[in-house]
């Protein structure tokens, strides 16, 4: 049986066995992104091993670690290589770095978790990279214009086509199937879209045959066009979730969205709405802020947006490196965690990996 056919079927499979699946208990999360660039963290094994002991140092307990970025993994892909022909980022040919991450990690007691960066966005500024448009134009979103789905920098696919729900689902049930992982997440682009998308040729039919044939609104907020992309886009993370749960029970199942209601007006993301229907194991919200006062406000916001029970499973993630250039200074990173406990979240995560690497006092005792 062919891996699309097999990977298929065991998402098939996942829809229909997840009420007896048991959700894991939930765990207290402090833990960081590993990113694959303006790092160093995953270049070589020896520089994964530093980066793990540094990360245990500083009190972590959890890393996620980029796997998909601008249309590659950076671990062999034998998904992506049935699709385009390239296995790997040539940038790491001859080592896997996830592979080395779960190990080093493991054997020091983090958990590692495959972060798919890139989710559904499958280039940035350069829409020909890695022959992705050539070879399957009709996955492109669309905007209202009809031109290719770009949103600050990145292009999209059709996050709703159901051929690109295949791939995805397939690239992340290889990780799971394949690696000790400990979790598998997305974030602002997985699962979402950019609100601005719909309008290519397949969606516009779809929605159609549910509205006695009326095509989408030329704007693409209007709430009812606005709600039908949002649903389909939850769908689709529901369904990930199963498929994942059907293979790994205990595998964790996060998400990392914006902030609410911006993630739904801008990239369908009604992340409230999944943790109530019970397929995010824990949401880490991007509270990026570079003011203290409106770090606290975001956060404050969140308690009229979830229900109390639920808090238990959001991690407020905290903007603290960007680059070569910011670097959140220590007055405000030790309120933001103030904040956070005021509020009753037990663990954040950091955004990304060069705060701790160049930290000179653990961040936990």
């Amino acid at each position: 049986m062919s891996l699309p056919i097999r990977l298929y079927l065991i998402l098939c499979a996942g829809i229909i066995s997840y009420s007896a699946v048991a959700q894991p208990q939930q765990k207290i999360i402090r833990g960081t992104w590993i990113t694959n660039v303006a790092s160093e963290a995953m270049r070589s094994p020896e520089k994964i091993r530093e980066t793990v002991i540094q990360c245990k140092k500083n009190g972590l307990t959890d890393i996620f670690v980029v796997g998909w970025n601008r249309g590659v993994t950076m671990y062999p892909s034998k998904v992506v290589a049935s699709y385009i022909g390239i296995q790997q980022d040539p940038l790491y040919k001859g080592f896997d770095p996830l592979q080395v991450f779960i190990e080093e990690g493991h054997a020091i007691g983090l958990r590692v978790h495959a972060w798919f960066e890139f989710g559904f966005s499958f280039a940035y500024k350069d829409s020909s990279e890695r022959a992705w448009l050539a070879k399957y134009p009709q996955w492109v979103g669309k905007d209202a214009k009809g031109n290719l789905l770009k949103k600050n920098g990145f292009f999209w696919w059709n996050a709703l086509h159901p051929e690109v729900q295949l791939f995805m689902n397939q690239l992340v049930l290889e990780v799971v199937h394949n690696y000790a992982v400990d979790g598998i997440q997305g974030d602002d682009r997985l699962p979402a879209m950019p609100a601005e998308g719909g309008y290519d040729a397949f969606t516009q039919a779809a929605f159609a045959k549910e509205h006695q044939g009326k095509l989408p609104p030329e704007n693409p907020r209007e709430m009812e066009w606005l709600n039908w992309k949002t649903n389909r886009i939850s769908q689709f993370g529901q369904s990930l979730y199963k498929a994942v749960k059907a293979i790994k029970p205990n595998c964790l199942v996060s998400w990392a969205p914006s902030i609410y209601p911006w993630s739904k007006e801008q990239y369908l993301q009604d992340w409230p709405t999944w943790l109530k229907e019970g397929y995010a194991d824990f949401i880490i919200p991007q509270v990026y802020r570079y003011k203290i006062d409106a770090y606290e406000q975001t956060l404050k916001a969140i308690d009229t947006q979830v229900p109390a029970e639920f808090k238990n499973r959001i991690f407020p993630g905290m903007l603290t490196s960007l680059g070569d250039g910011y670097r959140v200074d220590k007055i405000m990173l030790n309120s933001m965690i103030t904040i956070n406990r005021k509020y009753g979240y037990l663990g954040e995560v950091y955004f990304y990996y060069e705060t701790i690497r160049e930290a000179t006092d653990p961040l936990y005792q």
